[in-house]
């Protein structure tokens, strides 16, 4: 018979590894790539020593002359806090009751609410892996006809906090309830003839709360990790326009990389327009593409034996160049459920006959050679 104690159980015990294994392998293919570790992390912070340049110690000389000066490899200590990651189950009294009698009904209700879990993360987890950390969605570029500079970051039912240009919070707990992806409009819950130009939307209550992403790298200003990016160069990437999309463009990237840092590119992420320009320009040669397959089961172009993958949140007409062995998701401990004092993951929401469990991740996400990962931008 299916209990609150036996939905607990099985949540803990059986489903638990599936979601956590799905959680880091599943929902983004450039997480998937990610190393996943539980080093540097000290305490709420991650603190990580980076090397730049290289041993200079080495150089030739007479038979009987003097040894090279030794000067070893320098190191800058990056530091940041480890961001809150949650995802939530929702049962209702009536689901557990319905399904007291038969343990398949149950299973199912539990792969359904699983199922939503990923569905939901696949696009949170892929928008803050992009991001810049700051949970900023879109900017209103028109009041009266509720238009915004973009829309890749959006989905009906993403509940938003509104900030006006001054940086300020104007409206929170906003629902979308309409996006339209041809012509960038949306529809929101509640729509103040107040809201101007400017005014940003971010997901509720994230704002700068959220990992530091791709993004984050190509400010080129202010501070990455803690430090200064005007006083160290190597924690700029690197970034070039080019209108014009071609195998030279791109191979002439990732030498540059190599030339810098000494990177080695395994990854290109692109957006839709990107992806697009790279077929064109293939097509009209009559080029097969080549396909293959990454960890997770994903199948993805390629560039000369590098994956180039299509992902809906990057910017648009860019084509992100990156070593994924540079980047390290530090994490205080895998996915857990947050539990009570008795050790209950099962709350009962309060004023409702639902009942919810957290699932928690403490992490964030460091790039070791900022200047080792590139992208080409304006791409028509």
């Amino acid at each position: 018979m299916v209990t609150l104690n036996s939905a607990e159980n099985a949540l803990k015990t059986v489903y638990l590894g599936a979601v956590t294994e799905l959680l880091n392998t599943k929902v983004n293919p450039l997480l998937a790539s990610i190393e996943q570790t539980a080093s540097d992390v000290w305490g709420k912070e991650i603190r990580k020593a980076a090397k730049y340049g290289i041993n200079g110690g080495i150089g030739a000389g007479d038979e009987d002359g003097n040894l090279p000066v030794a000067s070893g490899t320098a190191y800058l200590q990056f530091v940041t806090t480890l961001k809150n990651l949650y995802g939530q189950i929702e049962i209702s009294d009536k689901a557990i009751r319905a399904s007291a009698d038969g343990r398949g009904s149950f299973t199912d209700l539990l792969n359904s609410e699983l199922e939503d879990l990923l569905t939901a993360s696949r696009f949170n987890l892929g928008r803050m892996l992009y991001g810049d950390g700051s949970g900023k969605l879109c900017e209103i570029i028109s009041s009266s006809a509720k238009k915004v500079n973009s829309v890749r970051n959006l989905a009906v039912g993403l509940i938003v906090d509104i900030y006006d240009d001054d940086d300020e919070l104007f409206a929170s707990g906003v629902k979308i309830t309409d996006v339209d992806y041809s012509n960038n409009v949306i529809s929101l819950s509640t729509w103040s003839e107040d809201i101007e130009e400017g005014f940003a939307l971010y997901v509720q209550g994230s704002k700068d709360k959220e990992i530091t992403g791709i993004g984050s790298l190509f400010s080129n200003s202010g501070t990455l990790y803690g430090l200064n990016r005007a006083d160290h160069s190597f924690l700029n990437a690197v970034t070039q326009s080019s209108n014009a999309l071609d195998e030279i463009v791109m191979q002439k990237l990732i030498d540059k990389l190599e030339m810098v840092s000494g990177s080695k590119i395994d990854y290109i992420a692109c957006s839709a327009k990107a992806k697009y320009a790279y077929q064109d320009y293939m097509a009209s040669f009559k080029r097969n593409i080549d396909i293959m397959e990454l960890n997770g089961g994903y199948k993805t172009l390629t560039f000369n034996g590098i994956p180039l993958v299509y992902d809906r949140f990057v910017p648009e007409g860019e084509m992100y160049f990156l070593d994924t062995s540079m980047f390290k998701l530090h994490q205080l401990c895998d996915w857990r459920y947050l539990e009570t004092e008795n050790g209950k993951i099962l709350r009962q929401t309060q004023g409702k006959p639902t009942y919810t469990a957290t699932l928690v991740k403490y992490c964030d996400l460091i790039c070791d050679r900022p200047n080792g990962q590139g992208r080409i931008t304006n791409i028509i």
